[in-house]
């Protein structure tokens, strides 16, 4: 599946460049400002891609894991919100919130769209960034 960048490269963004709002949240759907739709999403100060699970191997359970973050903090997020879906079906691995503690990085697990509206409120003020699972 090819990646569908926000604007341009996926590349790391300069320190002015917030992160994109979630303009719509629906199951299976999610809406980024400039109209880009993506079922599950990575997204970062200035920018985002689907999130393709089997670029890393996850899944349900375990569930999310370092490898799922590692982009996100490479575009300069100082905080991560992690979404566990709609139904919170989908997992956090405890190594994934160790290894973002020990980056200094401030983490917020919740539903789906509780989710979205920290992330939104968040993107408004900070370096946000976040993965995004939009089903179960």
């Amino acid at each position: 599946m090819a990646h569908r960048p926000l604007a341009g490269k996926t590349r790391r963004a300069p320190l002015s460049n917030p992160s994109p709002i979630i303009t719509s949240f629906s199951w299976g759907k999610l809406e980024i400002e400039g109209e880009l739709r993506f079922k599950d999403a990575r997204l970062w100060p200035g920018g985002g891609r689907e999130w393709d699970w089997r670029e890393t191997g996850t899944r349900h359970v375990p569930g999310v894991q370092p490898a799922d973050v590692e982009e996100i903090l490479e575009h300069g997020a100082e905080i991560i919100v992690l979404t566990r879906g709609v139904q919170e079906v989908l997992q956090i691995q405890p190594r994934t919130l160790d290894w973002l503690a020990s980056q200094g990085v401030e983490v917020h697990v919740l539903q789906t769209e509780r989710a979205v509206e920290i992330y939104n409120d968040l993107a408004r003020r900070a370096r946000v960034g976040g993965l995004f699972h939009s089903t179960c």
